[in-house]
């Protein structure tokens, strides 16, 4: 090897390095052939050393170049970096190049250079049969002036954002939340969690236009309060089960239907699809890399959870038969949140809706084709993870996922500050510590009073910003109540929240918060225990759309792009990143499918040529949103691209570059359970006692600590909360609410002490 090269790879393949004298300059260039492969690649590599590796300044970014000849299309441009803490890791994969006989210059910008990063090395992996030969490799630092920021609001703004209540209200009560592929939303509310509604029949959903600030409301099929939802590949929304039935004291809890929707964009209206195997109130619904969606959890049509896993096929347009679809047999609760991985597998993050988590470490990763579930640790109090929030963190390759927040709506704790972070790069993945979420206010039903101890939040709202922070906002102390008014940033590069203006709204139960394409924020819903909903609607301006004129994208080439894809732009000053972000599909601080996917840049002026990944899993098959970002974090209005499927790769279009990450996980390794009809679930779990009130208001079956078990300060709590006049559902008084027994909870009778 020339001086300063070492030989690098991993995995099962055949392979040479080589010095040839057809050079591009000189006498010697290197070359390195994969005969044979299974999985892997190799590579020529800058040695890891203090005396051959370069050194980086943390913040900036530098242009790599080379000249090359290719045989194969699955060649790429791989990045290392050297943490001063944790040594020599993988970072990125910056481009991948185009198959070349004659020597062709491939140039690419890293990203900003991490903190704690002092040096750098770089070279080409091959991962497919075939060769790759390199000469004349090159360095230069960037150095485009950081354009000066000009804040253009209060001080304040300009440090924290502000929030803005829209004076036109939704007209549905939704609970679940999609930004389309026209830059318009939908808000699905079926009945609304109104019984009044769904006895009626009257099941709603609304088109909100950004644009204009007006809705258009479409008539909805079935009651779709709290169905699953996901965008496919061609852009629709494919919506999967909802309501069945409400509880019924002394009967069934709520129950799942089987059938399927699509919603075209479009047409705004709904079509049925063929009917899933089971019924699912509450599913998951993860978008794989080949356009597939797969399901899990949720209760069947008889209230029980549902064991049986669904999967939608891309090129069918169908859901498939049970008997053509891997199962596990286990019950993953309800809104599991399952985040597809790099490598195809599935990471449960342990956050979910409704009481405890799985049992064991309230964490796996699910190997569909090997049909396995490994235990992950690391995650704390994974029983008080009840509607917490998971985010994959930006950008999508560096894999790591931020857990933040949650309660337990069956014990009622006050709901925890806890956030952990992991690395699924890592060999053996596990969760660690991550900083405590700021405290906001709560009110406790007589004004907002600071939040103290370890109170935090459930009903976190997580939303991916263009700039690569995570704005989390909303959220409520205990189930179904008491609000908490905190919105914070998280900054992956420095492991932070920075506490920012809070929504004025309260957003507990049912809300929900996304990113538009223009950067700003949306925020809906709320819906307490005493059954009301909360119509206003919040716009948040983060502090980056306050720092002067915006970079805009005054050109996209080609808005149908595919995989390992080369994709030029053009923008009207210089940027220092830009990337495609998932638009959302949110509901109960769920949104497996959110992420955020770095576009290595090849900068020449005010041309930008963007780099595709190659891997669909880390980018699955959609249509996103395009932003470029300045120095200062200041990003551009989305432009709409669309990143076709697998099917659609161009002849010479590379493979995907698949990394052997998480690959040596400890825990402990579960196949398929026998083979069974459902598992059991109580009619309670919802955490509401439906032996008061109507089906729409949640009494809840444990109490906040510090109500006494006594009448008087249970009742006391419910009028804090302006529950209003309660009836007695039946004979029965399990919570003590009505020792006269005059049918009404809580009356003057039953508050005097005995």
């Amino acid at each position: 090897m020339p001086s300063c090269w070492e030989k690098s790879g991993w995995g099962d393949n055949d392979f040479t390095f080589a010095t040839v004298s057809d050079a591009h300059s000189g006498t010697k260039a290197m070359k390195v052939t994969l005969t044979r492969r299974v999985d892997g690649d190799r590579k020529a590599l800058i040695t890891e050393s203090t005396a051959c590796a370069p050194v980086v300044t943390a913040g900036r970014q530098y242009d790599l170049g080379l000249y090359y000849r290719t045989t194969t299309p699955d060649a790429a441009i791989t990045l290392f970096r050297h943490d001063t803490t944790a040594g020599w890791q993988y970072w990125t994969d910056l481009k991948t190049l185009d198959m070349a006989a004659a020597w062709t210059p491939a140039t690419v910008r890293t990203p900003v250079v991490p903190t704690g990063t002092d040096r750098i090395t770089w070279g080409v992996s091959v991962y497919g049969t075939g060769s790759a030969t390199t000469d004349d490799y090159t360095m230069e630092q960037v150095s485009d002036p950081v354009p000066p920021a000009t804040c253009t609001g209060t001080a304040d703004e300009c440090a924290n954002g502000r929030w803005t209540v829209l004076p036109t209200q939704n007209p549905v009560r939704s609970m679940h939340s999609v930004v389309l592929n026209n830059g318009k939303v939908l808000l699905i509310a079926g009945s609304g969690n109104s019984e009044e509604n769904f006895d009626a029949g009257t099941f709603t959903s609304a088109v909100y236009d950004p644009a204009t600030g007006s809705y258009e409301v479409v008539p909805t099929p079935k009651d779709m309060f709290c169905a699953g939802h996901v965008q496919l590949a061609d852009g629709r929304v494919l919506v999967m089960s909802g309501n069945k039935a409400f509880p019924v004291v002394g009967g069934h809890g709520y129950e799942g239907y089987r059938e399927s929707y699509v919603f075209d964009p479009v047409t705004e209206t709904y079509s049925r699809t063929n009917d899933l195997n089971d019924g699912h109130w509450y599913p998951s619904a993860t978008e794989l890399g080949n356009g597939d969606v797969i399901s899990f959890g949720g209760l069947r049509e008889d209230s029980s959870g549902s064991v049986t896993a669904e999967r939608w096929s891309n090129a069918q347009q169908r859901w498939l038969p049970l008997g053509q679809v891997n199962q596990t047999w286990s019950f993953w609760g309800l809104y599991p949140s399952m985040i597809l991985m790099q490598d195809g597998r599935l990471f449960y993050s342990g956050s979910h809706v409704f009481g405890n988590g799985t049992p064991g470490t309230g964490s796996a990763i699910y190997d569909y084709d090997a049909n396995t579930t490994t235990a992950v640790p690391g995650l704390r109090n994974k029983d008080e993870r009840d509607q917490s929030a998971s985010v994959l963190l930006p950008p999508a390759q560096d894999q790591k996922v931020l857990t933040l927040g949650g309660g337990n709506i069956d014990s009622n704790p006050a709901a925890g500050r806890l956030t952990d972070v992991i690395d699924l790069k890592a060999a053996s993945p596990a969760y660690t510590t991550g900083p405590p979420i700021p405290q906001g206010t709560v009110d406790l039903g007589n004004g907002k009073v600071a939040e103290t101890g370890a109170q935090g939040k459930m009903y976190v709202s997580a939303v991916l910003l263009p700039d690569g922070k995570v704005l989390e906002t909303g959220g409520a102390l205990h189930n179904r109540a008491d609000p908490v008014f905190e919105t914070s940033i998280f900054d992956p590069a420095t492991s932070a929240f920075d506490p920012v203006a809070a929504d004025p709204e309260a957003r507990g139960y049912h809300s929900s918060a996304f990113l538009l394409p223009d950067g700003r924020v949306m925020a809906t819903g709320d819906n307490p225990g005493n059954g009301t909903w909360n119509h206003d609607v919040s716009i948040y301006t983060p502090p980056y759309l306050l720092k002067g004129t915006r970079p805009s994208i005054t050109s996209v080439i080609d808005s149908e792009w595919v995989y390992g894809d080369t994709q030029r732009i053009t923008v009207d000053r210089p940027v220092v990143k830009a990337e495609l972000i998932r638009p959302a599909a949110v509901t109960h601080s769920s949104d497996p499918n959110q992420r955020f996917v770095d576009l290595p840049l090849s900068v020449d002026g005010n041309n930008v040529d963007l780099n595709v990944t190659s891997n669909p899993n880390l980018a699955p098959p959609g249509w996103y949103m395009l932003f470029a970002v300045d120095a200062n974090g200041v990003p551009s209005v989305a432009r709409w691209v669309h990143l076709q499927g697998p099917s659609a790769l161009a002849a010479d279009t590379a493979s995907a570059h698949v990394h052997s990450f998480a690959d040596s996980l400890p825990g402990a390794v579960r196949g398929p359970e026998r083979k069974r009809t459902s598992q059991k679930v109580s009619t309670t779990v919802s955490g509401c006692d439906r032996h008061y009130g109507t089906v729409g208001v949640c009494v809840p079956t444990a109490f906040p600590e510090g109500v006494k078990p006594t009448t008087v300060s249970r009742c006391a709590w419910l009028k804090r909360n302006d529950y209003g006049r309660l009836g007695v559902n039946g004979k029965d008084d399990p919570l003590g609410l009505d020792p006269d027994r005059d049918g009404v909870a809580c009356g003057a009778k039953d508050l005097i002490r005995r």
